[in-house]
């Protein structure tokens, strides 16, 4: 549908809340949790973090005060959409002793119904992602459908750009596109925050006349597109996906994952915060009794030794090698394997790497040497 465009108050922000939550969804929004900004259950606006923002770059996060009462005038945190629909920790099957025979009792996914408020446009670029993968692909993942079939997504354009985002150069910000049923776009002056409303959907529209919504001055779209214009001018790193398989190909012995494999931890943090890495692995648990016993999939990394492990031993045994493997999957092979980068620009593998590595840095140093050789 065509996007239709409203004005929006606090209160009518607040009526949307209880509205959604009337409807049966669990409101999840921003607030301020273990010194951070990140996702969690709200249940009015008071929750949300006004006035706090982040001050943010490779391998730093502090929280820091606002010189205005925004509400969503902060940069991603580590978590992202992801642990909600594809979660960290899921148990598949449960095994029970009874009379001397096992039954087997398959886990059945149950339809979660969540709202989501304040979800970036690299954020929502990201469950695209994640839907090719675990949705249109060969097979279909259960847990993920399910989390995803009565999902309302209400988006925030950003107006200004953390130093760490790169959604610009990859198409997946800061104005959200697509994919959302209702995409706000903050206005903060003197005054009590006001928000340009586009409905995305016609659930978003109804949402909207049931919190009251207004008919937005025609000016503020135009101000509204202006202001994410230069939020993505404003950005430093960059990166050209366009030529990630040449530049994979041609790069594989290159001295530079030496280097970084030297700097990396392997701590996984990248991974985990990445809001489109979707590696997991099985786990069987049982009881001391014998009496029953469980399957759960959690989420892994290709940076631990284990992952690539096959008779024999594991395929990728220096740092380096699995450093090389999560860039270059992520930039190049996800594009031969689902037609699309597997890196939305969102900047968190860049913070919240306790050594600072920059994926952009990293890359840009890699294909400048392709770039120079015409590869």
């Amino acid at each position: 549908m065509r996007h239709s465009t409203h004005k929006l108050t606090i209160d009518n922000l607040n009526k949307l809340i209880g509205v959604l939550r009337d409807r049966g969804y669990e409101v999840i929004g921003p607030l301020i949790r273990d010194h951070a900004i990140a996702f969690g259950p709200v249940s009015s606006v008071d929750d949300f973090p006004a006035g706090w923002t982040a001050d943010t770059e490779a391998g730093h996060y502090r929280l820091q005060p606002r010189a205005d009462g925004a509400i969503f005038g902060y940069w991603v945190s580590p978590v992202s959409l992801k642990q909600y629909v594809h979660p960290p920790q899921q148990r598949l099957v449960k095994i029970e002793k009874q009379n001397g025979s096992l039954h087997i009792v398959p886990e059945t996914p149950a339809a979660v119904k969540r709202a989501f408020i304040g979800v970036r446009s690299c954020d929502l670029a990201a469950l695209h992602v994640l839907d090719r993968v675990l949705l249109h692909d060969r097979f279909v993942d259960d847990t993920y459908a399910a989390n995803r079939r009565d999902m309302i997504v209400v988006a925030v354009n950003c107006t200004e750009s953390a130093p760490t985002c790169f959604c610009a150069s990859l198409g997946t910000g800061p104005k959200a596109q697509s994919g959302f049923d209702i995409a706000l776009t903050e206005r903060c002056g003197d005054a009590e925050s006001e928000f340009l409303a586009e409905a995305g959907t016609e659930t978003g529209a109804e949402l909207l006349r049931e919190a009251g919504a207004g008919a937005a001055p025609q000016e503020w779209l135009r101000q509204a597109q202006r202001a994410c214009g230069q939020a993505a001018s404003a950005q430093k790193r960059r990166v050209d996906a366009g030529i990630a398989r040449q530049v994979a190909d041609a790069q594989f012995e290159n001295r530079r994952w030496d280097e970084t494999g030297k700097r990396c931890l392997a701590c996984a943090n990248c991974t985990m915060s990445c809001p489109t890495c979707f590696c997991v692995n099985a786990e069987d648990r049982s009881d001391l009794s014998g009496a029953g016993a469980e399957r759960w999939r959690t989420w892994d990394s290709c940076f631990t030794q284990s992952f690539s492990y096959i008779h024999g031993g594991s395929v990728r045994l220096s740092v380096k090698s699995r450093y090389r493997q999560w860039l270059s999957h992520k930039l190049a092979r996800w594009q031969d394997q689902f037609e699309t980068p597997g890196c939305v620009g969102c900047g968190r593998c860049i913070t919240w790497c306790p050594v600072g590595i920059d994926l952009t840095a990293e890359y840009n140093a890699l294909s400048e040497g392709v770039v120079a050789h015409g590869k």
